[in-house]
């Protein structure tokens, strides 16, 4: 017997050969790691709300882990939209597989704070074994070959952001957005280089047909040749989670197609929505002359408590403009009649113009430091609204008759 050759416990060697190969295919079936807590549900929360709950595709509900090195990822998706959170882990055995991500992100929230999490994967089961403490779950997954992966995109432009500035963007556009789906190629914020006063800037714009935002910041180097994209509203939604870190750089890269956000951990990846967004520029008005100066607060508030005793169908409140002056009022037949009064500054004829109290209070909001300037031709006309002298940030809203 030939002492140097090793023992294959009786099984021909292409056997042997036959289980190596299939253990490195399926090798990835006995992924092993475990991820402090905290990291953890940071990381699972991001995916798992990119995840639809209602899925006629049972993959579609699930996130895919993979471990490898020291890290591990979570990549979920409803074929519109891709998120990937990358995180540190102890990684025993690399591996992948795919697990409901809303269950494993509950069964993560009800673990004590600061616990370590063990997640080891059973090929031979189908499981994932979640262990922490005292607590073990056993979850049902499905093979990874089987997880949808967003096909690669040549993006056309690249450049780096830092995320105040997206944040403003987006943040002061996205209550304009569209919910209705007929119209949609208004269901998302318009991102495309324009020329502001000042010359080019990167410009968000949203509008609904009743109300119209438009923000502009200053154009980012390397920005230059983006092709215009309408951010889909589910994305902006999404975006704004990566957005929280003040310091944060964030890496966007475009094109006709795609749009896509990256920091060092998350990458999020969307297809953009396929139409023209219209012509906005048409409906800023350029000549309105009767200047309305108040505190945004204030205003919101005395709009809001007027706005208690209106009817749910019109939400109308009317705005009386005479020497610095403001009336508010509400008349509502069936449920009663409300008014205050503001002084303000406005040295115009006098003017009467009504609007939908959610548009003006939505608004208002907008406004961060200074006061509201409203900018008003007639009572039939689309109103401006601006921050001060701030022409960076700048709504427009259609009034309705009181």
């Amino acid at each position: 017997m030939n002492a140097a050759k090793p023992a294959n416990f009786g099984l021909p060697d292409r056997a042997n050969l036959w289980m190596r190969d299939r253990g490195k295919i399926m090798g990835m079936g006995t992924m092993k790691l475990s991820i402090e807590r905290g990291t953890l549900l940071k990381a699972l929360a991001q995916a798992q709300s990119v995840v639809e709950r209602r899925n006629t595709i049972p993959i579609l509900a699930n996130v895919l882990i993979e471990a490898e090195g020291n890290q591990v990822s979570f990549r979920a998706t409803d074929l519109d939209i891709e998120v990937v959170d990358r995180a540190p882990a102890m990684v025993e055995r690399a591996g992948a597989t795919t697990v409901s991500a809303v269950m494993l992100h509950e069964i993560v929230r009800k673990l004590p704070d600061g616990a370590l999490v063990n997640l080891g994967e059973d090929a031979t089961s189908g499981r994932l074994t979640i262990t922490a403490g005292r607590s073990t779950f056993s979850l049902a997954t499905l093979p990874r070959e089987d997880f949808p992966v967003m096909a690669s995109s040549e993006y056309t432009s690249n450049f780096s952001a830092p995320a105040p500035v997206l944040r403003r963007l987006f943040d002061k556009a996205k209550f304009a957005i569209s919910t209705e789906e007929t119209r949609y190629y208004l269901n998302g914020v318009y991102m495309h280089v324009a020329t502001g006063e000042g010359g080019p800037v990167l410009r968000c714009v949203a509008t609904d047909g009743h109300r119209l935002a438009r923000i502009d910041a200053a154009l980012p180097d390397g920005a230059q040749g983006m092709p215009g994209v309408i951010v889909p509203r589910k994305t902006v939604g999404e975006l704004r989670k990566l957005l929280d870190d003040d310091d944060a750089q964030i890496a966007v890269s475009v094109s006709e197609t795609k749009i896509r956000f990256a920091t060092p951990a998350i990458t999020l990846t969307s297809k953009v929505i396929d139409g023209t967004f219209p012509d906005y520029t048409r409906v800023i008005p350029a000549n309105n002359t009767r200047r309305l100066e108040v505190d945004a607060s204030e205003f919101a508030k005395a709009v809001d408590r007027v706005a208690t005793v209106s009817s749910e169908r019109s939400r109308a409140v009317k705005l009386s403009l005479d020497e610095d002056r403001l009336v508010l009022s509400v008349n509502a037949p069936d449920s009663g009649a409300a008014e205050e009064e503001l002084a303000v500054a406005y040295g115009d004829e006098r003017l009467e113009i009504g609007f939908n109290a959610k548009y003006l209070l939505e608004i208002a909001s907008q406004v961060d430091r200074e006061n509201a300037v409203f900018l008003f031709n007639s009572s039939g006309d689309p109103t401006l609204m601006r921050e001060g002298n701030d022409t960076s940030a700048v709504y427009v809203v259609m009034p309705m008759r009181v």
